[in-house]
């Protein structure tokens, strides 16, 4: 019981500390101190007074969605003498694998940038910087000679490196267990079994409606539909970003998705947001990277916004280092590069592709982005412990088709077709590219209303099928 008082002691003091230094905590400053010329505040009851005035302004419900943010976002506190890089990856060896996997792409771009001669990063001449700023809008629309550049890596050699992943400390002796013996993936990692998922998955369950499916339930589907439309304008009036995400577990209808997951992940594009977007898009007019040309107009921005480099935090992932030129080795002249520590892979655009969709705002479809990769898709291409993360995705993909389909998945061994080869690409773009627009929409509703990638290696597993 005390340790659950401390941890959450602990939590509290750090989200309070996170959120001192937001706009939001400003904006409630101003407010407060705005309300003491209001006649309803009085002296003898002042705390109370701004509370209730709060309330009823609605800057408490604002509050309460950023508390909620980040509980999503933040881990659970360690123990209290377990040193930093803990929070980053609890096992040694995973943080190991994870630093010389960052070694080697960081060697494959240095590679291509000498044999290409280009620089990693460079200053653009007026003339370059006034032709990009004009011609913005058309970025995309054309197609650039990009035969030089190569990805820096593809899935296909991120899961090489996760096949060989080993635990020292793990005896893997002559007793062999039948899914070690089978899967790819031989690292002994706890992930949830069927039962498990059932508790953890309830909503998605055969009893329950969803949208998008077709199979026949309870509820003729018009009326699921009708009534869930109607639950969800209810929650958009609420601005209940808790509520938000219980609902969308069940789909959500297509004209309320955009405000429903800008509200999940509390983004509210305020003037200010507006204002750092179009920071972000002069750094791109006026410097050019060598990443540039593996990337999609959005990522551009997202490229130079150094705000990414704190989910570092809690990332087993650790950003990569530049130094400027002749200076190498010293620390004071070292810079990380790109500057938001994130050197794109093959695809790595397909996971602000489908979001184009919803939204139109430049500004706006990069927040909600950059949001669902800090939250979820920089699990998908690092290497960690993390339930949501890919090795755990891969194993337990692994594990339920070995358990539930052994006939298939025997076959597929038999032929030379492990499954995860075929899988894991699907995994790592969060299935972008691999299914209709409308499906993986509703894919990643569930992504967003259980907080969890999980969902994906079952997703695999009906795919495989």
């Amino acid at each position: 019981m005390l340790q659950e008082e401390s941890d959450l002691s602990l939590i509290i003091a750090q989200i309070v500390q996170k959120l001192k230094g937001s706009n939001l905590y400003a904006q409630l400053e101003r407010q407060a101190w705005a309300s003491l010329q209001r006649p309803e505040i009085k002296l003898e009851s002042l705390k109370e007074d701004i509370k209730e005035f709060f309330k009823v302004s609605g800057w408490e419900k604002k509050l309460q969605n950023a508390v909620y943010s980040e509980l999503n976002v933040y881990p659970l506190p360690s123990h209290p003498a377990a040193p930093p890089e803990h929070l980053k990856e609890p096992l040694v060896y995973m943080r190991k694998a994870q630093g010389s996997w960052e070694k080697r792409i960081l060697k494959s771009l240095n590679s291509m940038c000498t044999e290409l001669s280009i620089p990693l990063a460079r200053k653009r001449p007026v003339g370059e910087q006034k032709e990009l700023l004009n011609k913005w809008n058309e970025m995309g629309t054309d197609e650039p000679d990009l035969s030089l550049f190569r990805p820096v890596y593809a899935p296909k050699d991120f899961l090489e490196v996760l096949i060989n992943l080993r635990n020292p400390n793990y005896e893997n002796g002559d007793s062999l267990s039948f899914r070690t013996h089978l899967g790819l993936i031989q690292v002994p990692l706890k992930v949830k079994d069927i039962p498990e998922l059932k508790e953890c998955f309830a909503e998605l369950g055969l009893n329950t409606g969803q949208l998008g499916i077709d199979d026949s339930t309870q509820v003729p589907p018009e009326l699921f539909e009708n009534e869930h439309v109607r639950i969800g304008q209810k929650v958009l009036a609420e601005q209940d970003s808790a509520a938000a995400q219980q609902y969308i577990r069940q789909g959500s209808p297509t004209a309320l998705r955009a405000e429903l997951w800008a509200l999940i992940l509390n983004i509210s594009s305020q003037p200010e947001d507006i204002l750092y977007y179009e920071q972000l898009k002069m750094n791109v007019i006026q410097h050019d990277l060598l990443v540039d040309s593996l990337i999609y107009k959005v990522l551009l921005c997202f490229s130079r916004d150094t705000s990414v480099l704190g989910h570092f935090a809690y990332n087993s992932a650790s950003p990569p280092k530049s130094y400027i030129r002749g200076k190498l080795g010293l620390e004071e002249y070292a810079v990380f590069y790109p500057p938001n520590g994130v050197i794109p892979f093959h695809g790595f655009s397909m996971y602000v592709a489908p979001l184009c969709f919803l939204y139109h705002e430049p500004y706006k479809l990069y927040q909600i982005f950059r949001e669902m990769y800090v939250r979820f898709f920089f699990r998908l291409h690092s290497i960690s412990s993390h339930p949501s993360g890919i090795v755990s995705l891969c194993l337990l993909f692994e594990t339920l088709l070995q358990t539930y389909l052994p006939q298939l998945f025997y076959h597929l061994r038999e032929i030379g077709a492990q499954p995860l080869r075929i899988s894991f690409k699907w995994m790592v773009r969060a299935f972008s590219g691999y299914l209709a627009t409308d499906q993986l929409l509703l894919l990643w509703d569930r992504i967003l209303g259980y907080n969890s990638l999980e969902i994906l290696a079952g997703k695999s597993k009906f795919f495989c099928v």
